[in-house]
């Protein structure tokens, strides 16, 4: 049976790793039957198919003021608790014309209910969710425990309830073992564990006259060598080393090109970093223009470059982070069948490095021997291209649309009872009519699925629904 599927975030704007994951996970659900809707404080989707709320947004000026009051911070005042309060409701209020406008089945929540860098939007949503029982997907890429900076808060109560929240209408995904491991261990909260993936069996379509532009865009010659770091500029993301690397190669062709922006976390760290590449002697060009998300398909999106106009003409690819959840850039690369260096992050030692992919590894630091390796994979068209096919290969078996399609569809029958395969969508339903048991009898009653109720309970809420016994 075909869905209508609500997406919440913060943000689905750009290419940070939320926003492109919930972009895969609507291509799939849509090339299936489904209807995806979009609910966020920034959005670039399809104006018909949207919500924007500029207050769900974490940069919102009155969340800004919220954060400064209660991280770091052991005491909060009554204000800065009547401010969330204020937030909280009038979040609320447009998340219920948000389901009720789209006539939504299902509520995807994309990071809003895992980190609490919007603590009123998260409050909202349970509420949400816990007033309507309506069937949620809790997708969760991050997880406050993870941040230090969100470890000294005066906001413990908030975060308990709601980040993320036990209630039996909602499904916990996260994309790592030890996401779930440490969930479980500290909520009791079970999840299912579904890493990001790409479309594999699909290779990439390259607009070459695009990547040409790109290259003009940012002043590289036809000689350079392109050395990518496809990220934002936040510290976790260890871009030292690569400035370190390219240092190391000791190759006036090589050009450090940095992809994404800066400005979540602040701009200093972007100040620092420009600063040791001058020191080193690294030509770092910083991609400066907003670059379009290659899952979304909207007309104002064309204007614009995507990361699938820069890897094509990619000679290597660093990702020497310090901390990942799972590691978008590195199935990007391998997407584009680009060698690539990689920190070994804890994500990467315990899920992806055992199933035997091909890369340049560095272990938090790095040596004159992964420096040399790395020369010899750029220099190497043969070892470039057997690496290339190798992990190619591998991804397609691991990491492909079809694990995902597999994966959704579990998660679906046990949301709704039923057969709603995202591979083979069912005919609707009539939307004005509900069926239930007759529920005479106490044991009659009893005997009503969970899900049946929730979802019952959630259209009741809802819309105004004829009811039919039998």
């Amino acid at each position: 049976m075909s869905k209508n599927i609500g997406f919440i975030s913060t943000r689905f704007w750009g290419t940070d790793g939320v926003t492109l994951e919930a972009g895969k996970w609507a291509e799939v659900f849509e090339n299936s039957g489904h209807q995806c809707f979009w609910f966020a404080g920034k959005l670039d989707r399809e104006p018909a198919k949207s919500f924007l709320a500029p207050e769900a947004h974490f940069q919102n000026s009155q969340n800004i003021q919220i954060d400064k009051q209660i991280f770091g911070k052991k005491v909060r005042s009554p204000e800065v608790t009547e401010l969330i309060h204020q937030m909280r409701m009038r979040l609320k209020i447009q998340l219920h014309q948000f389901i009720k406008q789209f006539d939504l089945d299902l509520l995807i929540a994309e990071n809003a209910l895992s980190i609490p860098m919007h603590i009123p939007l998260g409050l909202a949503l349970t509420e949400t969710i816990a007033e309507t029982q309506i069937p949620t997907i809790a997708h969760h890429h991050d997880f406050t425990w993870e941040r230090p900076r969100f470890s000294l808060n005066c906001v413990s109560e908030y975060i308990r309830m709601a980040f993320p929240p036990n209630l039996s209408c909602i499904e916990h995904v996260v994309i790592n073992s030890t996401a779930q491991e440490e969930l479980a261990l500290r909520t009791g909260i079970s999840s299912k564990i579904i890493p990001n993936v790409l479309d594999f069996e699909t290779p990439p379509i390259v607009n070459h006259e695009k990547v040409k532009a790109f290259r003009d865009s940012i002043g590289l010659k036809e000689n350079d060598i392109m050395i990518l770091q496809p990220t934002r500029i936040v510290p976790r993301k260890g871009i030292e080393h690569a400035v370190a690397l390219v240092k190391g190669l000791n190759e006036p062709r090589c050009k450090l090109v940095i992809s994404h922006e800066a400005g979540d976390e602040g701009l200093e760290y972007l100040k620092w970093l420009s600063k040791y590449a001058k020191e080193q002697k690294v030509d770092m060009r910083v991609v400066e223009t907003k670059l379009a998300d290659p899952f979304n398909n909207t007309i104002e999106n064309e204007k614009f470059f995507s990361l699938w106009d820069i890897y094509p003409s990619v000679d290597f690819v660093t990702y020497p982070s310090l901390c990942e959840g799972f590691g978008n850039a590195l199935l990007e690369a391998i997407y584009f069948k680009k060698p690539l260096l990689i920190n070994r992050y804890s994500t990467y030692i315990k899920d992806i490095e055992p199933l035997g992919f091909d890369l340049a590894v560095m272990d938090g630091f790095l040596t004159q021997e992964t420096i040399q390796q790395v020369r010899q994979i750029l220099f190497s068209s043969r070892l470039k291209n057997d690496i290339g096919n190798k992990n190619y290969e591998l991804a397609v078996k691991n990491f492909s649309y079809s694990n995902l399609r597999k994966k959704l569809d579990f998660i679906l029958q046990d949301l709704f009872n039923q057969d709603t395969s995202v591979l083979k969508p069912a005919p609707k339903v009539p939307d004005n009519i509900i069926y239930f048991p007759n529920s005479n009898t106490a044991a009659n009653s009893s005997s009503l699925p969970k899900q049946k109720k929730r979802k019952l309970s959630s259209f009741l809420k809802l819309s105004n629904f004829s009811l039919k016994f039998f």
